[in-house]
């Protein structure tokens, strides 16, 4: 009897400990597949522009195809070197960046001679998430490729890392609270996720489906990514929606305003229209839309499903109680399409000092450096200018960030977080603009007026004194 228990229990062992041979055999396929990213970059200090140190960051990057290894473009600007290093240890090789994509997040880097290619295998796209909603995170760390459990959560629309353009990103939770780096999300042997961020082990990703729409366009004559520019508001008051004359089932949502088109063409929507369908896809009082592929998703990502900058959506709109169909042209996401910068990549921060007196561009890359909560810590009448598109009157914002003290400004040296409004009475949108008046005094003085609500409302400044 004892020998038939060892039997046994030596025959179990086995059988246990193939699925792990199996999961370890899985793991490696991913080493000629995943690759580790070294970038050198300048990091400016946007309060002390005339600063700048050098930062490495590393991450994580899959090869996609011949010479083509895709990464999240987060932490690729400004940079001053890149290297490549595959199988998780060794030899470090030069890198070049071939595209970057800052609104999507997503860049393509590549390493020239064919040697570090010889024993590279390219990923396989797609595939559905398991029922139960298992998932892989595969990376490298200290020289080991780990594998972590993770757990599918969601698919939610939320802005990208490096803009504020809102996508669709598939949530996982995950065994390691580390994570953010580039690491793949895979299930079957197929990537369905690249992570772009991470906290409290919930780990955020872009879909495989949405990495293979930017690659295939980035392919061809790229025209970035559109968006809607228009502001709504959810239906979930029903009384508005039969105010305005809907008929039916209440859904849709309400137009509150509508920006000027930067081209200076006529709008195409009107406050108080009422978007019932895109693109043939209903929308409900929520202001969401049953994606084929996603699930329920906010209409914002009607914008890049399928779609780029230029092209046109169908929409069927309420306007005056009556139902009508218009083709609404996307425009381009661009970072100057707001009259404070979501961010201001592979650009040195411009200031101009006179008289000790420190002006800069608004932007929030300055903002940024009151810490993450900075929307919270940054001076409010700064953060309010966030929320402005640029216009052709106001493409921008000029500040006195702060003032060196000097014997010519006493007096004024504790002044700053200044929004200017004239100089010479000029009106001041842009640095730009700013020398130019600067070039203008009135009278031998420098007139220098600052925006209704600061402390501070005028400086006069001797002209030719700095």
């Amino acid at each position: 009897m004892k020998i038939f228990s060892l039997t046994l229990a030596l025959g179990l062992g086995c059988l246990a400990s193939a699925p792990a041979k199996d999961a370890a055999r899985a793991t490696a396929a991913w080493e000629s597949s995943v690759v580790k990213i070294e970038v050198t970059q300048k990091k400016f200090d946007y309060y002390q522009p005339w600063n700048q140190r050098t930062a490495r960051t590393q991450k994580l990057g899959m090869v996609i195809g011949p010479k083509e290894i895709l990464t999240p473009a987060e932490h690729l600007s400004e940079q001053t070197l890149v290297r490549v290093q595959k199988r998780g240890r060794g030899k470090w090789w030069i890198g070049k960046t071939v595209w970057v994509d800052y609104p999507a997040n997503l860049a393509q880097v590549s390493v020239d001679g064919d040697d570090f290619w010889s024993d590279l295998q390219p990923v396989k796209f797609g595939g559905a998430i398991p029922e139960d909603g298992s998932l892989q995170m595969i990376r490298w760390k200290d020289g080991v490729l780990e594998s972590a459990k993770a757990t599918f959560v969601r698919y939610l629309l939320e802005e990208s890392q490096t803009s504020g353009l809102s996508h669709v990103h598939l949530k996982a939770h995950t065994e390691l609270n580390d994570g953010g780096w580039g690491e793949l999300l895979v299930a079957d042997s197929h990537v369905v996720g690249l992570t772009v961020g991470m906290r409290d082990n919930l780990c955020n990703a872009m879909p495989a489906s949405f990495i293979q729409m930017l690659v295939q366009a980035h392919q061809g004559a790229y025209r970035g990514l559109g968006y809607f520019p228009f502001y709504w508001q959810k239906a979930e008051n029903t009384a508005s929606l039969d105010y305005l004359g809907l008929k039916g089932e209440p859904r849709g949502v309400f137009v509150t305003r509508v920006p000027p088109p930067l081209d200076g063409s006529a709008p195409q929507l009107q406050p108080r229209d009422v978007i019932l369908q895109i693109d043939g896809f209903d929308i409900d009082i929520q202001g969401d839309y049953l994606d084929p592929e996603f699930g329920f998703l906010s209409l914002e990502n009607l914008a890049l499903r399928g779609k780029w900058a230029g092209d046109e959506v169908r929409m069927k709109i309420l306007r005056a109680g009556q139902e009508k169909e218009i083709a609404f042209r996307l425009p381009k996401y661009e970072y100057e399409n707001w009259r404070v910068p979501a961010f201001t990549f592979d650009r040195e921060p411009e200031y101009l000092i006179l008289g000790g007196l420190v002006f800069q561009p608004l932007t929030t890359s300055y903002l940024r450096a009151w810490g993450e909560d900075w929307k919270r810590r940054a001076p409010f009448h700064l953060n309010y200018h966030t929320e402005n598109e640029a216009t052709t009157n106001e493409p921008g914002v000029v500040i006195l960030s702060q003032v060196l003290p000097d014997s010519f400004n006493i007096g004024y040296q504790d002044q700053r977080f200044l929004v200017v409004e004239k100089v010479n009475a000029r009106p001041i949108t842009q640095l730009a603009e700013l020398r130019e008046a600067f070039q203008h005094p009135q009278a031998g003085f420098h007139r220098i007026e600052f925006r209704r609500g600061n402390d501070l409302q005028r400086v006069v400044l001797a002209a030719g004194e700095e």
